[in-house]
């Protein structure tokens, strides 16, 4: 059940080209968190900007109360979440959407996140050690300056970096990272959230492997709880009636979403 909290902010910090992390503590909210589902902020102290900001939960360390998130800055919401400072308050609504699925056995899982689509990934990734999953981690950017890495490693999973001018990892797409896997009937599940091409090309390469898997979808979203519908979209082109991502997602299955290959 999602609630309203004034988190207090333990820490702030730039942890690569126009990407922060910022954690705080909110009990309320952290207990009822689950991988997947995302918070929505209010960026400053006034009412302007007007609407808040969803961000997903890029990590919970359970029983702490402590909850952290990566964001981007792409604008004024954003860019005033940088100002918030120790000790000071933050305003969160949540936990809000459909989390992933998650496996009831230890499973063999891989993790496809490109830019700052990484962030719902961290906090699965956890929660699926925690499951005994052997998890690999394959993640994009441009460039290395735009790689968010660190806690992974801290968390020992097994992380395969793709940069398109190649100063970090694979030099290309992070998707090739897939195809170059040696053996891919070995994989249980594949999760991924991305610019939706990359996903798309991900959702692709798994169904031709037959291996189950699930995308988290970003999309612009005013309330956040399914009652303005800005985020309302076709899950199928063919499909009569549109899904409300921030309720009924973010996360869906490969099989219940047509992703655009082509953004442009």
């Amino acid at each position: 059940m999602s609630g309203l909290e004034k988190g207090m902010v333990l820490s702030n910090r730039q942890v690569a080209r126009d990407m922060f992390i910022m954690e705080f503590t909110s009990p309320a909210i952290a207990r009822g968190c689950k991988p997947g589902q995302f918070l929505h902020v209010r960026p400053g102290s006034t009412d302007a900007p007007l609407l808040r900001r969803p961000l997903s939960i890029y990590d919970v360390v359970e029983g702490s109360g402590r909850i952290s998130l990566l964001y981007r800055v792409v604008g004024k919401g954003t860019d005033l979440l940088t100002g918030l400072m120790t000790n000071q308050y933050i305003d969160v609504m949540g936990p809000l959407g459909r989390g992933f699925t998650l496996p009831h056995r230890a499973e063999n899982i891989i993790l496809v996140g490109g830019g700052v689509g990484i962030a719902p990934l961290l906090y699965l990734g956890r929660v699926l050690k925690e499951r005994q999953c052997r998890v690999l981690v394959m993640c994009g950017a441009g460039t290395a300056e735009q790689l968010v890495t660190c806690k992974f490693d801290e968390l020992d999973m097994q992380v395969l970096p793709a940069t398109m001018d190649g100063s970090s990892g694979h030099k290309g797409l992070v998707t090739d990272l897939l195809t170059g896997l040696n053996n891919p009937g070995d994989i249980d599940k594949v999760y991924t959230c991305g610019p939706e091409p990359m996903m798309a090309a991900v959702a692709q390469w798994a169904q031709a492997h037959n291996i189950w898997g699930e995308v988290s979808l970003e999309e612009h979203m005013a309330c956040g709880v399914g009652a303005c519908l800005g985020c309302a979209r076709r899950l199928k082109t063919l499909d009569e009636g549109y899904v409300k991502v921030c309720k009924d997602g973010p996360v869906f299955n490969f099989n219940e979403v047509e992703l655009y290959k082509n953004m442009g």
